[in-house]
């Protein structure tokens, strides 16, 4: 029984290997392992050495009480190990999923230090909240007493939700702003279904609505409702809006078509999956299947794009990444997952220019590190060779920018930084606009869901303490 569970693999666009099926689902306790899903949990669980100096928790962004919940989890006492899981993370079933442990909390277990490899601490943590939800011990949302006071959030990503969970939870009266279809931010439009499940994030979202947090959703602030509209709705605002003017490449021939943004190509992807008609994929513009895939970037918004495109049916997907493989920013585990699922990385290499008025062609202009930069980061310099490699699909995942919020908000007296970022007080996100406040990727550029998290449990503390109560004083129904 328990070994027909683990070799049944579903396919996902077009056939794809076991190896990479079961790498998709490596977390799924319950999938995977079915009824040994706990003892399979508890045996991962009970290897942790519970150190007296839990380096796993102080390298975590919620500083989760991992040590205690994984103590739990091995002596079988699953709803005690989620309450304390959750009451640090409101969205643990998120974090369990696409936290990059590797360089978090797993990566700094002693007993991966020591060199016997790591507790999955997100494989036993997305088990303990998916299990929480089947069990019905993630109650709805009843404040123990509401409250008159409104606080308006713009943006529906990690941040803004992770605040409206909070808020909610002591009575606030809470309306979300998005200018999406769907809440969720990038969580439902740039992280692939295959890292997080879009069923998920909706359980979420409509665990936040029944429990009384309004959507206004294809808001677009600025255009459909202006920002000083809405401060006067509401006694405090908090600006969520994350990080979405994806980065250019100034090189030539940049325009061509079938030389595509990340997110463009990653939105719809996702949006497919929710069963949407999509007239740019529909017709064949963002959809990968049977092209040569190039992708330009090495961060983790790069692995997402040639996953995809992987499961797309691409005839082949290549990366090109200016630096080497010691100094690409995204995920060691996410790149040694791409390279296993068949894409090519070709490091040292960038971009010289396009060929074609539809793409045809990359012109890769061979790279080497050079003397450190003012962050004592060694520089991509480039060499005399340029080769050329065919493609039929470029997608550019270079990063992304803040928006200039005082310019398309009109109010110039939102003070930013010079990156372009919102300028916020740090630990409360108080912004230069009295009862504004801002929380994450918007303040900290762009970064992880789980600093996202934090950010936004920070600005609900701080907009209580603005309205003139602590978080604490308030009695909060248990969940």
């Amino acid at each position: 029984m328990a070994v027909e569970k683990m070799l049944k693999f579903v396919t996902v666009g077009r056939d794809m290997p076991q190896k990479r099926q079961a790498d998709d689902r490596r977390h799924d306790f319950l999938e995977i392992y079915g009824d040994f899903a706990q003892p399979k949990a508890a045996e991962q669980a009970s290897r942790c050495s519970q150190c007296g100096v839990p380096y796993c928790q102080s390298h975590c962004p919620v500083h989760h009480n991992i040590p205690d919940w994984l103590r739990m989890t091995a002596e079988g006492r699953l709803l005690e190990a989620y309450e304390i899981a959750q009451a640090a993370n409101n969205f643990p079933e998120f974090t369990g999923r696409i936290c990059p442990q590797d360089r978090l909390c797993e990566g700094n277990c002693v007993i991966e230090q020591s060199g016997h490899g790591t507790v999955t601490i997100g494989s036993v943590e997305r088990y303990i909240a998916d299990n929480a939800w089947n069990e019905g011990w993630v109650k709805p949302i009843r404040p123990a007493h509401e409250r008159a006071e409104s606080v308006g959030i713009i943006g529906a990503g990690p941040a803004g939700l992770a605040c409206a969970d909070t808020l909610r939870r002591v009575g606030v009266q809470v309306t979300v702003y998005d200018r999406y279809d769907r809440a969720g931010g990038l969580l439902t439009y740039g992280i692939p279904g295959f890292k997080l499940e879009k069923d998920v994030v909706m359980r979420r979202i409509d665990h936040l609505r029944d429990g009384g947090v309004e959507f206004v959703l294809n808001c677009n602030v600025g255009e459909d409702l202006s920002f000083d509209a809405i401060r006067g709705r509401h006694d405090a605002v908090l600006i969520a809006t994350g990080v979405y003017r994806s980065r250019e490449i100034e090189a030539d021939g940049a325009e061509a078509r079938g030389v595509v943004r990340a997110i463009d190509y990653l939105t719809a992807s996702n949006k497919k999956q929710f069963g949407d008609e999509v007239r740019e994929f529909d017709s064949g513009e963002l959809d990968a299947s049977g092209k040569r895939v190039v992708v330009i970037g090495g961060g983790d918004t790069a692995m997402d794009c040639v996953r995809t495109a992987i499961r797309q049916g691409a005839s082949s997907v290549k990366c090109l990444y200016r630096r080497d493989r010691a100094n690409m920013p995204g995920s060691q585990r996410e790149v040694a997952n791409a390279e296993e699922e068949g894409v090519e990385f070709m490091w040292l290499s960038a971009p010289e220019g396009f060929e074609g008025n539809a793409v045809s062609g990359v012109r890769v202009q061979r790279m080497r590190l050079g003397a450190p930069d003012a962050t004592g980061r060694r520089s991509p310099e480039p060499m005399g060779d340029v080769v050329l490699e065919g493609a039929d699909l470029v997608v550019k995942a270079l990063g992304f920018e803040p928006e200039p919020l005082p310019s398309l908000w009109g109010t110039p007296g939102l003070e930013v930084t010079r990156w372009g970022t919102v300028r916020a007080e740090f630990g409360s996100g108080r912004t230069s606009l009295d009862g504004v406040f801002a929380a994450g990727d918007i303040v900290r550029g762009a970064s992880l869901v789980v600093w996202a998290i934090r950010d936004g449990r920070e600005a609900a503390a701080a907009i209580l303490g603005y309205l003139g109560q602590s978080a604490t004083a308030t009695p909060v129904a248990a969940e």
